[in-house]
Protein backbone atom coordinates (compact mmCIF):
# COMPACT_ATOMS: atom_id res chain seq x y z
CA UNK A 1 0.00 0.00 0.00
CA UNK A 2 2.79 2.43 0.83
CA UNK A 3 4.29 1.99 -2.64
CA UNK A 4 1.10 3.42 -4.15
CA UNK A 5 1.65 6.79 -2.51
CA UNK A 6 3.81 9.55 -3.99
CA UNK A 7 5.62 12.47 -2.35
CA UNK A 8 3.69 13.81 0.64
CA UNK A 9 0.55 11.80 -0.14
CA UNK A 10 -1.25 9.96 2.62
CA UNK A 11 -4.04 7.40 2.74
CA UNK A 12 -7.16 8.51 4.62
CA UNK A 13 -10.59 7.07 5.28
CA UNK A 14 -13.42 8.78 3.41
CA UNK A 15 -16.03 9.58 6.13
CA UNK A 16 -16.09 6.03 7.50
CA UNK A 17 -13.83 3.02 7.12
CA UNK A 18 -15.57 1.59 4.06
CA UNK A 19 -13.67 3.77 1.57
CA UNK A 20 -10.07 4.96 1.35
CA UNK A 21 -8.75 8.00 -0.48
CA UNK A 22 -5.31 9.30 -1.43
CA UNK A 23 -4.71 12.87 -0.31
CA UNK A 24 -1.92 15.42 -0.23
CA UNK A 25 -1.76 18.57 1.92
CA UNK A 26 0.24 20.36 -0.78
CA UNK A 27 -1.99 19.31 -3.68
CA UNK A 28 -5.55 18.64 -2.51
CA UNK A 29 -7.60 17.18 0.33
CA UNK A 30 -11.36 16.75 0.27
CA UNK A 31 -13.46 18.80 2.67
CA UNK A 32 -16.98 19.02 4.06
CA UNK A 33 -18.48 20.43 0.87
CA UNK A 34 -17.65 17.24 -1.05
CA UNK A 35 -19.35 15.03 1.51
CA UNK A 36 -22.47 17.21 1.70
CA UNK A 37 -22.75 17.33 -2.10
CA UNK A 38 -22.55 13.55 -2.33
CA UNK A 39 -25.31 13.18 0.26
CA UNK A 40 -27.64 15.92 -1.05
CA UNK A 41 -27.59 15.07 -4.75
CA UNK A 42 -30.32 13.10 -6.44
CA UNK A 43 -28.77 10.08 -8.14
CA UNK A 44 -30.18 6.95 -9.79
CA UNK A 45 -29.91 4.02 -7.39
CA UNK A 46 -29.63 0.88 -9.51
CA UNK A 47 -28.53 1.91 -13.00
CA UNK A 48 -27.82 4.88 -15.21
CA UNK A 49 -24.94 7.29 -15.69
CA UNK A 50 -23.62 9.96 -13.31
CA UNK A 51 -20.92 12.51 -14.04
CA UNK A 52 -18.93 14.33 -11.35
CA UNK A 53 -17.41 17.57 -12.67
CA UNK A 54 -14.38 19.24 -11.06
CA UNK A 55 -13.68 15.97 -9.25
CA UNK A 56 -10.44 16.89 -7.50
CA UNK A 57 -9.05 13.70 -5.97
CA UNK A 58 -12.31 11.84 -6.57
CA UNK A 59 -14.00 12.15 -3.18
CA UNK A 60 -17.52 12.82 -4.49
CA UNK A 61 -17.36 10.08 -7.11
CA UNK A 62 -16.19 7.56 -4.52
CA UNK A 63 -18.84 8.59 -2.00
CA UNK A 64 -21.60 8.25 -4.58
CA UNK A 65 -20.80 4.54 -4.87
CA UNK A 66 -22.24 4.16 -1.37
CA UNK A 67 -25.63 5.28 -2.69
CA UNK A 68 -25.77 4.02 -6.27
CA UNK A 69 -24.80 1.18 -8.57
CA UNK A 70 -24.86 3.50 -11.60
CA UNK A 71 -21.78 4.10 -13.73
CA UNK A 72 -19.88 7.16 -12.46
CA UNK A 73 -17.48 9.31 -14.48
CA UNK A 74 -15.25 11.80 -12.70
CA UNK A 75 -13.69 14.72 -14.57
CA UNK A 76 -10.65 16.67 -13.37
CA UNK A 77 -8.41 19.03 -15.35
CA UNK A 78 -5.33 18.67 -13.14
CA UNK A 79 -3.36 15.55 -14.08
CA UNK A 80 -1.89 15.09 -10.59
CA UNK A 81 -5.33 15.11 -8.96
CA UNK A 82 -6.84 12.89 -11.63
CA UNK A 83 -4.03 10.39 -11.09
CA UNK A 84 -4.66 10.42 -7.32
CA UNK A 85 -8.35 9.73 -7.99
CA UNK A 86 -7.54 6.87 -10.37
CA UNK A 87 -5.31 5.23 -7.78
CA UNK A 88 -8.00 5.64 -5.11
CA UNK A 89 -10.52 3.97 -7.41
CA UNK A 90 -8.19 0.98 -7.75
CA UNK A 91 -7.50 0.88 -4.00
CA UNK A 92 -11.23 0.55 -3.37
CA UNK A 93 -11.78 -2.02 -6.12
CA UNK A 94 -14.23 0.23 -7.96
CA UNK A 95 -12.73 0.12 -11.46
CA UNK A 96 -15.90 -1.49 -12.87
CA UNK A 97 -18.11 1.37 -11.62
CA UNK A 98 -15.99 4.54 -11.53
CA UNK A 99 -13.71 6.03 -14.18
CA UNK A 100 -11.79 9.29 -14.50
CA UNK A 101 -11.41 11.67 -17.44
CA UNK A 102 -8.55 14.18 -17.39
CA UNK A 103 -9.82 17.22 -19.29
CA UNK A 104 -11.31 20.68 -19.06
CA UNK A 105 -15.05 20.40 -18.52
CA UNK A 106 -15.75 22.78 -21.42
CA UNK A 107 -14.62 20.01 -23.81
CA UNK A 108 -17.01 17.39 -22.45
CA UNK A 109 -20.22 17.92 -24.45
CA UNK A 110 -18.33 17.40 -27.71
CA UNK A 111 -16.20 14.62 -26.24
CA UNK A 112 -18.87 12.65 -24.34
CA UNK A 113 -22.07 13.73 -26.11
CA UNK A 114 -25.15 15.74 -25.18
CA UNK A 115 -27.86 14.36 -22.89
CA UNK A 116 -25.88 11.27 -21.91
CA UNK A 117 -26.18 11.48 -18.12
CA UNK A 118 -29.02 10.95 -15.68
CA UNK A 119 -27.39 13.14 -13.04
CA UNK A 120 -24.59 15.70 -12.85
CA UNK A 121 -22.85 16.76 -9.64
CA UNK A 122 -20.25 19.47 -9.32
CA UNK A 123 -18.11 21.09 -6.63
CA UNK A 124 -16.76 23.95 -8.78
CA UNK A 125 -14.24 26.69 -8.08
CA UNK A 126 -16.01 29.22 -5.87
CA UNK A 127 -14.17 32.46 -6.55
CA UNK A 128 -14.13 34.61 -9.70
CA UNK A 129 -10.69 34.85 -11.25
CA UNK A 130 -10.52 38.62 -11.75
CA UNK A 131 -7.14 39.26 -10.15
CA UNK A 132 -4.39 36.65 -10.08
CA UNK A 133 -2.69 38.34 -7.11
CA UNK A 134 -5.65 37.13 -5.03
CA UNK A 135 -5.04 33.49 -6.00
CA UNK A 136 -3.43 30.96 -3.72
CA UNK A 137 0.30 30.72 -4.47
CA UNK A 138 -0.09 26.94 -4.67
CA UNK A 139 -1.12 26.31 -8.28
CA UNK A 140 -3.14 23.17 -7.47
CA UNK A 141 -5.18 24.96 -4.80
CA UNK A 142 -5.59 28.08 -6.95
CA UNK A 143 -7.11 26.05 -9.79
CA UNK A 144 -9.44 24.24 -7.38
CA UNK A 145 -10.69 27.44 -5.74
CA UNK A 146 -10.64 30.10 -8.48
CA UNK A 147 -12.37 30.25 -11.86
CA UNK A 148 -9.12 29.97 -13.80
CA UNK A 149 -10.07 27.23 -16.27
CA UNK A 150 -13.86 27.30 -15.94
CA UNK A 151 -16.35 29.94 -14.85
CA UNK A 152 -19.69 29.52 -13.12
CA UNK A 153 -21.34 29.98 -16.50
CA UNK A 154 -19.14 27.25 -17.99
CA UNK A 155 -20.08 24.87 -15.18
CA UNK A 156 -23.81 25.46 -15.55
CA UNK A 157 -23.77 25.45 -19.36
CA UNK A 158 -21.78 22.21 -19.57
CA UNK A 159 -23.96 20.53 -16.93
CA UNK A 160 -27.09 21.44 -18.89
CA UNK A 161 -25.65 20.00 -22.09
CA UNK A 162 -24.55 16.75 -20.45
CA UNK A 163 -27.72 15.94 -18.50
CA UNK A 164 -30.76 14.24 -19.99
CA UNK A 165 -34.13 15.96 -20.31
CA UNK A 166 -35.66 15.86 -16.84
CA UNK A 167 -32.31 14.89 -15.30
CA UNK A 168 -30.94 16.44 -12.11
CA UNK A 169 -27.90 18.70 -11.67
CA UNK A 170 -26.54 19.49 -8.20
CA UNK A 171 -23.95 22.06 -7.13
CA UNK A 172 -22.30 23.02 -3.88
CA UNK A 173 -21.25 26.67 -3.75
CA UNK A 174 -21.06 29.84 -1.66
CA UNK A 175 -24.20 31.81 -0.62
CA UNK A 176 -22.62 35.02 -1.92
CA UNK A 177 -23.00 33.63 -5.45
CA UNK A 178 -26.65 32.58 -5.05
CA UNK A 179 -28.19 35.16 -7.38
CA UNK A 180 -25.59 34.43 -10.05
CA UNK A 181 -26.24 30.72 -9.65
CA UNK A 182 -30.03 31.01 -9.91
CA UNK A 183 -30.01 33.34 -12.91
CA UNK A 184 -27.38 31.27 -14.75
CA UNK A 185 -29.21 28.01 -14.09
CA UNK A 186 -32.40 29.42 -15.60
CA UNK A 187 -30.51 30.82 -18.57
CA UNK A 188 -29.30 27.30 -19.33
CA UNK A 189 -32.65 25.57 -18.72
CA UNK A 190 -31.83 24.13 -15.30
CA UNK A 191 -34.83 24.99 -13.16
CA UNK A 192 -33.88 25.28 -9.46
CA UNK A 193 -35.79 22.65 -7.46
CA UNK A 194 -34.08 22.23 -4.07
CA UNK A 195 -31.93 24.57 -1.99
CA UNK A 196 -30.27 24.17 1.41
CA UNK A 197 -28.02 26.53 3.35
CA UNK A 198 -25.18 25.22 5.52
CA UNK A 199 -24.22 27.14 8.68
CA UNK A 200 -20.96 26.51 10.57
CA UNK A 201 -22.73 26.97 13.92
CA UNK A 202 -26.06 28.12 15.31
CA UNK A 203 -26.61 31.84 14.85
CA UNK A 204 -23.87 32.22 12.21
CA UNK A 205 -24.30 33.22 8.59
CA UNK A 206 -24.46 30.44 6.02
CA UNK A 207 -21.09 29.74 4.41
CA UNK A 208 -22.18 27.07 1.95
CA UNK A 209 -25.21 26.14 -0.12
CA UNK A 210 -26.45 23.05 -1.92
CA UNK A 211 -28.71 23.50 -4.93
CA UNK A 212 -30.37 21.10 -7.34
CA UNK A 213 -31.89 21.87 -10.71
CA UNK A 214 -33.88 19.87 -13.24
CA UNK A 215 -33.33 20.13 -16.99
CA UNK A 216 -36.42 21.94 -18.36
CA UNK A 217 -38.30 21.44 -15.09
CA UNK A 218 -41.29 23.53 -14.05
CA UNK A 219 -40.81 26.33 -11.44
CA UNK A 220 -41.14 24.78 -7.98
CA UNK A 221 -38.30 25.59 -5.58
CA UNK A 222 -38.21 23.82 -2.20
CA UNK A 223 -35.96 25.32 0.49
CA UNK A 224 -34.79 22.73 3.01
CA UNK A 225 -34.27 23.43 6.69
CA UNK A 226 -30.77 24.86 7.25
CA UNK A 227 -28.06 22.44 8.31
CA UNK A 228 -25.76 23.38 11.21
CA UNK A 229 -22.30 21.81 11.24
CA UNK A 230 -20.93 22.38 14.76
CA UNK A 231 -22.65 22.46 18.13
CA UNK A 232 -21.73 24.52 21.20
CA UNK A 233 -19.20 21.84 22.16
CA UNK A 234 -17.33 22.26 18.88
CA UNK A 235 -18.32 18.77 17.74
CA UNK A 236 -20.45 17.79 14.75
CA UNK A 237 -24.18 18.21 15.41
CA UNK A 238 -26.45 15.18 15.47
CA UNK A 239 -28.16 16.39 12.29
CA UNK A 240 -24.82 16.51 10.49
CA UNK A 241 -23.92 13.03 11.74
CA UNK A 242 -27.23 11.82 10.33
CA UNK A 243 -26.34 13.27 6.94
CA UNK A 244 -22.83 11.78 7.12
CA UNK A 245 -23.53 8.35 8.52
CA UNK A 246 -27.27 7.89 8.11
CA UNK A 247 -27.87 7.46 11.80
Amino acid sequence: MESRLQGDERLDYLVDESLKIIQSPSVFSFSLDAVLLSRFAYIPIQKGRIIDLCSGNGAVALLLTQRSKAQITGVEIQERLSDMAKRSIVLNGLEDQVSMVTDNIVNLPEKLGHGRFDAVVCNPPYFPSANRKDHNENEHLAVARHEIYCTLEDVVSVSSKLVKQGGKVTFVHRPQRLMDILSTMRTYRLEPKRLQFIHPKKGSEANMLLIEGMKDGSPDLHIHSPLTVYGEDGQYTEELKTVFYGK
